[in-house]
């Protein structure tokens, strides 16, 4: 017999048991809505969601899927995405989501890092996963796949999982058994794979419900991916928890964005600096059903525009959900990311490793329990996962914040020499490292660029070994080559020398002087 414990709030509970309770709760309750770009919107309700993913669990066990298999989603934002997340769940199968921007490059670092079996896609990323070489099983794709494209793979078509649902494997309950994995960008070359137990997506999405304070009559309308956590965690999992409805679009369109609020009665929406901006040039409707939108740091834009209240919050995959947040029925002071969030304990400390007054800039660490509250470790990477945590126990953020002495805490700078491009985290030694493999190049250092839209968007200083009138184009070829599109230079500019300080150390702050003020 096994021991019982560690005891939490989870223990007997994964991602099946919080699909079939909301099932046997409201059964005919509306979980899924899918707006689509063509076509009619379609509805599951919980019970058809929870039939889904049985389907597709005995699908994927029919093709050889085990729980000691790793499943790669690499797909945009569909019904199907979820189906084959939550059913990988009931196999117990490791289930990766990879950012469908990625280069043949990258995702070929996902794939064979991850030791993937089989990839679920699109007929539009078939040739990317094709040509990322990885060793697989097999790839299924949605319907309008070229067989072609597929190249020497076994292609399957989506209906291939999907079985009978009554046979739908099904192992009991480990909370802590390791569910999913999302490679996010950090200050290595390579991004790192950020792995989420069974009770880690719970705890995603009662902890989220919570602070947003979302019952079974809110309505969400996701229009950012789901292969984030902000979609998959903060929108989706803390619905599903709340036994709320979910508006699912293919991704952002400020176009169509307040048409399908206003159909669907969406209460809630998560954005980014980069969908909020973008909305302000649509028309503001008379009557909507929206209470509040959430975002990385509070401000007037919300209400300056749309008459809405905003949340504030801050939070990473690896942190699984916020760590501070504010309430939209309070006021809140402009440009906090809210206050500290009592599920976590919270250290800002200075560069002595000492605790900062308030009104002291310092560097955040997040102190909560691995597997539950904080993300279980890095993928394959020991070190690495020993090393984002101090010997108390305090998860490095890589943030520094201000702390004020009425509670407000407010966002800094990123401590570590990371870019924040459209809301994607963006690894400058990852760009630096692709562009140091161009033949020419003898330094290189990117630097962020203030963006009106984006935020930021990458500038790359390179020292050349030579002169060479064609290096600048040579080095944005090889980035179109390898890194996804959000994270590629949008400048590059060859200069003579990098600005250098003491021990030869570059000075990024003075490349982002001249980046900001030199086209």
């Amino acid at each position: 017999m096994s021991n019982a414990g560690p005891f939490h709030e989870f223990t007997g509970r994964d991602l099946p048991w919080l699909v079939d309770w909301q099932a046997s709760l409201r059964p005919d309750k509306i979980f899924l809505v899918w707006e689509p770009v063509d076509g009619a919107p379609q509805s599951w309700t919980y019970a058809a969601f929870a039939e889904e993913t049985r389907a597709y669990a005995a699908g994927l066990a029919a093709q050889g899927i085990t729980a000691e298999d790793t499943v790669v989603i690499h797909m945009g934002n569909c019904p199907e995405f979820l189906f084959a997340w939550h059913a990988c769940a009931r196999i117990g199968a490791l289930v990766v989501t990879t950012n469908t921007g990625s280069s043949v490059d990258e995702l070929g670092f996902f794939l064979e890092h991850s030791r993937a079996v089989a990839v679920l896609t699109e007929p539009r990323f078939l040739p990317v996963v094709r040509d990322a070489g990885a060793v697989l099983r097999w790839i299924a794709c949605m319907e309008g796949a070229d067989e072609q494209d597929a190249g020497d793979y076994r292609l399957l078509p989506f209906s291939a999982l999907r079985g009978d649902d009554a046979v739908a494997p099904r192992r009991d309950a480990e909370p802590l058994r390791l569910g999913s994995v999302q490679y996010t960008s950090g200050t290595t070359s390579r991004p790192k794979g950020v792995v989420w137990t069974h009770a880690n997506a719970l705890w995603s999405g009662r902890t989220t419900a919570a602070h947003l304070g979302l019952t079974a009559e809110d309505i969400t309308l996701i229009h950012l991916p789901l292969f984030h956590t902000n979609g998959l965690g903060y929108s989706h999992m803390s619905t599903l928890w709340s036994g709320g409805t979910i508006v699912l679009t293919p991704g952002f369109s400020a176009s169509r964005f307040w048409d399908i609020a206003i159909r669907n009665c969406c209460t809630w929406v998560s954005q980014i600096g980069f969908t909020l901006n973008a909305l302000i040039s649509q028309p503001c409707p008379a009557e909507h059903s929206v209470r509040f939108f959430s975002s990385g740091s509070g401000g007037t834009i919300c209400q300056d525009n749309w008459g809405i209240s905003q949340i504030s919050w801050y939070g990473s995959t690896e942190t699984v959900s916020q760590n501070c947040h504010s309430d939209w029925r309070l006021p809140e002071a402009p440009g906090s990311m809210g206050r500290a969030a009592h599920e976590y304990e919270l250290s800002i400390r200075d560069e002595a490793d000492r605790e900062v007054s308030f009104g002291e800039r310092g560097r955040l660490w997040v102190r909560g329990l691995r597997g539950l509250s904080l993300f279980a470790g890095y993928l394959h990477d020991p070190a690495a996962t020993d090393a984002a945590f101090d010997a108390d126990g305090f998860y490095d953020t890589g943030d520094e914040v201000t702390p004020r002495a009425d509670g407000e805490i407010f966002y800094a700078s990123r401590a570590k020499d990371m870019l924040k491009v459209g809301g994607e985290n963006v690894a400058a030694l990852e760009i630096e490292t692709v562009i140091m493999g161009v033949a020419g190049v003898r330094e290189v250092a990117v630097v962020g660029k203030p963006h009106p839209l984006y935020q930021e968007v990458p500038v790359a200083f390179v020292v050349a070994h030579s002169n060479d009138a064609g290096l600048a184009a040579a080095i944005e070829a090889h980035c179109a080559d390898k890194l996804s599109k959000f994270k590629r230079p949008w400048e590059v500019r060859v200069i003579d020398e990098l600005p250098k300080g003491l021990l030869s150390k570059v000075l990024k702050k003075k490349l982002r002087v001249m980046a900001a003020s030199e086209s």
